[in-house]
């Protein structure tokens, strides 16, 4: 099954850090990133651009809204996602706990409901 992993922290961090701290951590995406791939856990990955590159788009009496930015403010953004394979939520749940972003934001794990599974429903 597949699962979201959706990864929230204080965008502004990484602009604080040295670029040391940077490179380590980077260093340290990769190497978990690399644990996914050959655990076969691996689908797709991205790092998100930061909030205020967000357009919101909504439809309210049938007409479209478009908002710059992000729909909520929050003190942690989302900043990016991993999109894997795991046996079942407790095997999710340990890749969750394994994310660098795990130390210091919060990993929102969410299992996909696949296409075809909904166009049947």
């Amino acid at each position: 099954m597949q699962y979201l992993l959706l990864l929230f922290s204080d965008e502004t961090g990484w602009n604080r850090m040295s670029s040391a701290e940077q490179k380590q951590g980077v260093a340290v995406y990769h190497a978990y990133t690399e644990a996914l791939k050959k655990a076969g856990a691996w689908v797709g990955s991205n790092r998100l651009q930061d909030t205020h590159t967000a357009t919101t788009v909504r439809v309210v009496e049938g007409k479209s809204q478009v908002l710059d930015g992000p729909y909520v403010d929050s003190k942690e953004q989302l900043g990016g996602y991993y999109l894997i394979e795991a046996a079942d939520l407790d095997a999710a749940l340990a890749w969750a706990a394994r994310c660098p972003g795990a130390s210091h934001g919060t990993i929102e794990v969410r299992p996909v409901w696949p296409v075809q599974e909904y166009a049947t429903a």
